[in-house]
């Protein structure tokens, strides 16, 4: 693999880990979920979940966990944090020339702090701030002289990352981008809605998930199918992501007089 490959592959990696881990870290706090409804409308379909803002969250290792309500959840995310931190540990240890004081500096752990958060040192920012140091070495940010009030050079913060770091960098971030994804149900894969028949036709729903792509559903009966949503190219009723709040509310109504 050529480098720029390598690159390419890193970045998106750890750019799909930090789209991702709010929904992780509210799949901590939810009960392990049904395969329906897809979990990419839970911000919609729970209007008065808390927003999360996932640069201001602590990392996970310095957290309570009394009650985790998804255990599967929780290991996933402690041991993305254990790859992803290791990883800058790795580079930082490699390249790293910024002084302390430095915002750009990746600080090591530092047992002999006086609290838990000077101790994890830059890890106490979180998996967010992990990912976007470490990409910025990946793509060889701040690796020229810069410039002093003086006029002088001075040395610039980093070194460009070796070749051999940047193949461990990709391998590391899809590594985790993978068990994330996976735990998450957002990996390429498809599934039967269990107990859940088509509203209009009683067909058998299946869902279909990809990392890179919205979630769809789609109908075994074809185009006998009533719904009024379009044909797939394999001739089944499909509801696209614009369709599928309408879903939801179509099962959930059959449901509700099934029960009647």
């Amino acid at each position: 693999m050529n480098h720029a490959t390598a690159v390419h592959e890193t970045v998106a990696a750890l750019r799909s880990i930090r789209e991702q881990w709010a929904e992780l870290l509210l799949a901590i706090e939810t009960p392990p979920a049904d395969v329906w409804p897809p979990r990419q409308l839970a911000h919609i379909l729970r209007a008065d979940d808390e927003q999360l803002v996932v640069e201001d969250r602590a990392s996970l290792v310095l957290r309570e966990h009394p009650a985790p309500a998804n255990l599967d959840a929780l290991d996933t995310g402690l041991a993305i944090e254990r790859q992803v931190f290791a990883l800058a540990d790795t580079l930082a240890a490699a390249v790293q020339h910024a002084g302390h004081g430095d915002p750009r500096r990746w600080e090591f752990r530092n047992p002999g702090a006086a609290d838990a958060r000077g101790a994890a040192g830059s890890r106490a920012h979180g998996l967010h701030f992990a990912c976007v140091w470490v990409e910025g070495r990946v793509l060889d940010e701040d690796t020229d002289p810069e410039q002093q009030l003086d006029g002088t050079l001075a040395a610039p913060p980093f070194a460009p990352l070796p070749p051999h770091l940047v193949h461990e960098a990709r391998r590391t971030a899809r590594m985790a981008e993978g068990r994330l994804l996976r735990t998450l149900g957002l990996d390429q894969r498809t599934t039967p809605v269990p107990d859940r028949p088509c509203p209009w036709c009683g067909g058998e729903l299946t869902l279909h998930t990809d990392p890179e792509e919205a979630p769809r559903v789609t109908c075994s009966t074809g185009e006998d199918c009533t719904a009024p949503v379009p044909l797939d190219d394999r001739g089944r009723r499909v509801w696209g992501w614009a369709d599928l709040v309408g879903l939801v509310g179509a099962l959930a109504a059959a449901e509700q007089r099934v029960a009647a």
